[in-house]
């Protein structure tokens, strides 16, 4: 059943819905718009994760991370070559909260499922962001 679940988990996927009180997010969430995810499952069982967006002058934000897995079904952790942290999760220190969705939209049913449960996370109502479609980076 595990690895059924990861194989759904793979593939390409649009962020359509971000939500935090982090102050990166707090000062970038106006310029943020749909992106996409492509989740990778290795042979040893950890992910690869690769994120792109394009930006309004053209050019891409793209980020690469491996995520290994842990004991814990469905847990994982990477390091952050952005922030040159572990995201363990063993420490929070914000709430953040992402929807992804295998098409660029979000139903209004999915958009208010988000924004309840970034208040039910902490998030404050002004951080809780459907993000704006865009064009997708071309790929490399």
């Amino acid at each position: 059943m595990r690895n059924t679940l990861m194989m759904l988990m793979s593939g390409k996927w649009y962020t359509v819905a971000l939500a935090s009180n982090a102050q990166w997010f707090v000062n970038h969430k106006a310029g943020i718009k749909t992106g996409t995810a492509v989740i990778v499952l290795t042979e040893g069982g950890d992910m690869d994760l690769t994120y792109a967006s394009l930006k309004d002058d053209g050019s891409c934000y793209r980020a690469t991370h491996t995520a290994q897995k842990t004991e814990t079904p469905g847990r994982f952790t990477f390091h952050s070559q952005v922030w040159n942290n572990d995201n363990t999760k063993e420490e929070v220190s914000e709430a953040s909260v992402a929807v992804y969705s295998r098409t660029p939209e979000s139903s209004e049913v999915v958009q208010q499922k988000f924004t309840q449960l970034a208040l039910e996370a902490g998030v404050l109502p002004d951080n809780a962001v459907i993000l704006p479609q865009n064009a997708e980076c071309p790929a490399v």
